[in-house]
């Protein structure tokens, strides 16, 4: 680590500890070459896959714009914020540990539409209606048929 007074490259770790938060460590450091204290923190960095719309451009995963979609099939649906909340967890657990960079925006809509299935049927139903785009009454029938 580099001091921040004098640029010395070396440094010591005099203290560590946990944060308040729980979130990070937090070390204290002091320069091995102007004798200067500092504090540095360690956070933990989650990279979650971009998403790849279907215009090709690219966006960074949006855990709230998930939310927004979901809350709005589910909505006047018995369904509590902890399952909703639970439902986005897997669905970030999922996109993590693919271990890709980027996601086809059909791939996430795909994963809402199966955790949507297994919370409540009709939400699915809203939104596949709206996701899938149908054309004609036969295909959404069939959808209602398959659940």
């Amino acid at each position: 680590m580099r001091c921040p007074y004098c640029s010395h490259d070396d440094t010591q770790v005099v203290e560590t500890r946990e944060s308040e938060e729980g979130d990070a460590i937090r070390r204290r450091r002091r320069c091995l070459g102007c004798d200067k204290r500092f504090t540095t923190y360690e956070r933990s960095e989650i990279s979650l896959p971009a998403v790849v719309k279907k215009d090709g451009s690219r966006v960074e995963f949006d855990p709230a714009k998930l939310r927004a979609s979901m809350i709005l099939a589910l909505r006047k649906r018995p369904v509590s914020i902890e399952q909703v909340d639970s439902a986005i967890e897997r669905i970030q657990d999922k996109l993590l540990t693919s271990g890709t960079r980027e996601v086809p925006s059909a791939r996430v809509g795909e994963l809402v539409m199966r955790e949507l299935k297994r919370i409540d049927k009709v939400a699915y139903v809203r939104f596949a209606s709206v996701y899938r785009q149908f054309e004609d009454v036969d295909a959404f029938r069939q959808l209602i048929r398959d659940i």
